[in-house]
């Protein structure tokens, strides 16, 4: 039976299928985590409509959230990135993204790990052999 308030496409549930997972870019290069989902179709503190369709996900939020897990409370929304949902290829258990990841602001961080801290590290600049 076709319900006419299910949207087409996976229902996922978030924190099973979503947060926490490695987003991976189409060559599978580590992109970033998922930190946060932007959702459409629900408003903060509107009431929940019985026959509203369910939220969609618009976006992966993702930024500089360790310090605020640890310590508590939550970053400003200025230092979310944003990875518009049109862009996951792939929900598994990582999420794979159809694009490079190196057009995106969400790998600086994964770069500058890279080249300044790993590649000072003895070897840490090839592949083991």
């Amino acid at each position: 039976m076709n319900d006419p308030h299910r949207p087409a496409g996976r229902v996922l549930d978030a924190h099973l299928h979503i947060l926490d997972r490695q987003v991976l870019d189409r060559d599978g290069v580590p992109v970033t985590t998922v930190d946060d989902l932007e959702l459409d179709g629900i408003e903060p503190g509107a009431p929940i409509e019985p026959d509203a369709p369910p939220p969609t996900v618009a976006a992966i939020l993702t930024g500089p959230d360790l310090a605020t897990r640890i310590f508590g409370g939550r970053p400003p929304e200025s230092r979310h990135i944003r990875i518009p949902w049109k862009l996951v290829s792939e929900v598994g258990t990582t999420i794979r993204l159809g694009i490079t990841g190196y057009i995106l602001d969400a790998t600086w961080t994964e770069r500058w790990v890279s080249e300044h801290i790993i590649a000072r590290i003895p070897g840490g600049r090839h592949d083991p052999e």
